[in-house]
């Protein structure tokens, strides 16, 4: 018996090298996440795996990962013999560009990416390091929701998520890109970030998928139609770009993350350029048309007044009345904000209101100064519009305008008409510095409209039309009550706003 018990007995450095085999065992297998068959079928799908998705997305080799060796610990269902190592989401930091992110990538190879305990665990933990040490948080969402087996522990775990978003919220950039399924209550983490990036015919967000949609509405309607890119980046405004495919949108998730502050304790990073500050464009003063109905781009003036011609848009494709994205003047971020006089004559909206009052917030939330452009003839008319709560939501932006601290220039190029003059970031909402090309109009409508109400069965209408555009279809007024702090010409409206920005940005208001 003692020959017995001396031939079992494994020495201490003999288990040390077994626990080490175990160890690299293991991280292989979380390595692998669900196995190859699987594997390979994402790859069939036009997606690529968690891991894959990360090296693409952070900076080569800086990538250090939390919690490999997490397992679940559900019993149930016959749970218990089906631990994978990893338990379905990837969580830990690493740099874009060299600077510091925190990142979790769900692994749909891995019980379909479903949301346990544990995961939840994992990706609070990474949530929890960010707000610490002040850096943005990115979440790869491929995930089939919560994961049935665990019951209510599974939905703990979202709650726990969805209230460090709002923690984090102001705080920290937040961003999520939908590279799969993302439903039921799953949506709501994405829906609480400041971003949200879609890969077109891969990612879907919906709260009831379409067989429950079916059953309790009789309405037959495909994934695509109902929680895909083209219903969230036109109609309902949840997300704010979608890109042709993983890769895709991984690129352009670095080249944005480059506007943003780490924390809101810190400034945007300063890129380089030699886009000189002088810089004129005499082709500004021709972009305007003299008709006050034909409308012109918008996009034009912002490219050719922002370093480089580079602005980068978010959601284009949802109230397009309304132009609101990134860009840099002498390397600094700015965020801009303009009416779009080709969509909606640059009416504003409920859409317009929402989306420009969200930007409005996050920018000043990350310490990012407002170049608003201005040619807004007023909100837009009509029963849909008074029903759908115009006045709520046009408050919104007034609200956010009106409370925001960062240095906030305004150009107005030509209208600015009625209670849409107030709220586009007028002077009496503290503005900062509010400019006015030549062609601009200061009035509480148009010509015709006021015309009809003042001379009401006045035959001489078109003299007393001459009349009231002499009178405010031009800059003068305003500027005589100090309204406007200039009257500028448009090719020096880069130099102009320059100056502004580096006279106030020591300061917030």
């Amino acid at each position: 018996s003692l020959f017995k018990k001396r031939a079992y007995t494994i020495s201490p450095a003999e288990n040390k090298r077994l626990i080490r085999e175990r160890l690299e065992k293991e991280r292989y297998e979380a390595f692998q996440g669900g196995g190859l068959d699987r594997v390979s079928k994402q790859h069939e799908k036009g997606k690529l795996t968690a891991r894959e998705r990360l090296d693409l997305l952070l900076d080569q080799d800086s990538f250090r990962e939390y919690d490999v060796f997490v397992q679940h610990r559900c019993s149930d269902f016959g749970m218990k013999k089906k631990r994978i190592t990893g338990d379905g989401v990837v969580t830990g930091h690493g740099l874009i560009n060299g600077r510091r992110v925190f990142v979790f990538s769900q692994d749909f190879t891995v019980f379909g990416g479903t949301l346990s305990e544990t995961n939840a665990l994992k990706i609070c933990k990474i949530m929890d390091k960010a707000m610490e040490v002040g850096a943005p948080v990115i979440g790869l969402n491929d995930s089939g929701g919560a994961r049935i087996q665990e019951g209510v522990g599974s939905l703990a775990g979202y709650a726990e998520v969805f209230k460090r978003n709002v923690l984090s919220s102001g705080v920290i950039p937040q961003i999520s890109l939908i590279m799969g399924p993302c439903a039921g209550g799953a949506v709501y983490s994405p829906a609480l970030t400041d971003f949200v990036f879609m890969v077109q015919n891969t990612s879907y967000l919906f709260i009831t998928g379409p067989e429950v949609v079916k059953a309790v509405t009789r309405e037959t309607i495909s994934q695509e139609d109902l929680g895909g890119t083209n219903p969230h980046t036109k109609k309902s405004g949840v997300a704010h770009l979608a890109f042709q495919n993983d890769v895709m949108a991984l690129r352009k998730t670095r080249e944005f993350f480059d506007f943003l502050p780490l924390s809101n304790r810190e400034s945007p990073p300063v890129r380089y350029t030699e886009d000189s500050r002088y810089r004129e464009t005499e082709s500004l003063n021709r972009v305007v048309p003299d008709d006050p109905n034909v409308p012109y781009s918008m996009h034009q003036v912002i490219s050719k007044i922002v370093d480089e011609g580079y602005f980068f848009e978010i959601m284009p494709s949802w109230a397009k009345n309304i132009i609101v994205g990134f860009a840099r003047m002498e390397g600094r971020t700015v965020g801009i904000i303009a009416n779009n006089p080709i969509a909606l004559a640059g009416c504003l909206d409920i859409d317009s209101s929402i989306k420009g009052a969200r930007f409005v917030r996050f920018c000043d939330a990350f310490n990012i100064p407002l170049i608003i452009f201005e040619d807004v003839p007023g909100f837009l008319p009509g029963t849909a519009q008074e029903h759908g709560g115009i006045i709520r939501h046009g408050a919104k932006l007034l609200y956010a305008f009106t409370e925001a601290t960062v240095p906030k220039i305004t150009i107005i190029t030509r209208k600015a008409y009625g209670g849409a003059y107030d709220v586009m970031s007028s002077k009496h909402i503290r503005g900062d510095t509010n400019y006015a090309w030549p062609s601009a109009e200061l009035a509480v409508m148009g010509a015709k409209g006021a015309v009809e109400i003042i001379f009401r069965g006045v035959d001489d209408i078109q003299k007393k039309e001459e009349e009231y555009n002499n009178l405010f279809a031009n800059p003068l007024p305003a500027a005589e009550r100090g309204f406007i702090d200039d009257v500028i010409s448009p090719s020096s409206t880069r130099t102009v706003s320059y100056t502004h920005l580096r006279a106030h940005e020591t300061g917030r208001n």
